[in-house]
């Protein structure tokens, strides 16, 4: 982990779209200067959402990202995705399933290359699975494992791992299931990273060594052997380890 030669400039989203919201609505102006220096996104459609195909995926991000003067390309168009990759003045990566975006990511040979682009200043917003990916693995994601990837193990952009999409336990509910809380002390049973809790409507801006909370909510921290806690939006997160 070589923090000295990277240049980062990434958007961790929890999500893509907010309750009562179009696609990618309520972050699109922050898009449209985050991709300033680009109208051509590289979109990654691995993650399927509700097993849609890659084309009608790609379709779905065109219609979000039209509304700011750009056009997305799904990578599943290019011959060598490697290359796509190399050339990419901006990327995407969608939500929807996170087993099945690792298990295409490493089938195609694309998790170093997406690592080195990523760690060379091409900008990259992930949303929900695209997201998970930043992580140093995928172990907190919510997601059914319904394939089986040939690792856990992810981009590394960030020194924790991501539970996009969490959820606070609900006082009223007559549901005991477990909380994400309890899935997230799981998860610390075995591993030692913490893991920040992103609520809907929340992202992580990271630039260079800044790691910022953005969006108007908190968001909740759990580390290794300690009570989780919260913190406000606009707190810098690159102590987290």
């Amino acid at each position: 982990y070589n923090k000295l030669t990277e240049m980062k400039n990434i958007i961790i989203a929890s999500t893509s779209t907010i309750h009562g919201s179009g696609y990618l609505e309520y972050i699109l102006d922050e898009l449209k200067s985050f991709f300033k220096h680009t109208d051509d996104i590289l979109f990654i459609p691995f993650a399927r959402p509700g097993g849609i195909s890659h084309d009608e995926y790609t379709k779905k991000a065109n219609e979000a990202f039209s509304k700011i003067g750009k056009k997305a390309r799904g990578i599943h168009e290019f011959e060598n995705p490697i290359e796509a990759l190399k050339n990419a003045k901006g990327i995407f990566t969608g939500g929807g399933n996170t087993f099945v975006l690792v298990t295409q990511l490493y089938k195609f040979n694309l998790i170093e290359p997406l690592k080195d682009v990523i760690q060379n200043d091409t900008p990259y917003l992930g949303t929900s699975a695209g997201s998970n990916i930043c992580g140093l693995t995928i172990n907190t994601t919510n997601d059914m494992p319904i394939v089986y990837p040939p690792s856990f193990k992810t981009l590394g952009l960030v020194p924790f791992n991501i539970n996009p999409h969490y959820l606070d336990p609900e006082p009223n509910s007559k549901h005991m299931g477990e909380t994400r809380e309890t899935r997230i002390q799981e998860f610390h049973a075995f591993n030692s990273p913490p893991v920040v809790g992103l609520r809907e409507g929340s992202w992580l801006q990271v630039k260079d060594e800044s790691i910022v909370l953005k969006g108007s909510l908190s968001a909740r921290i759990f580390e290794y052997n300690k009570s989780p806690y919260e913190v406000e939006s606009n707190t810098e997160l690159n102590t987290l380890k």
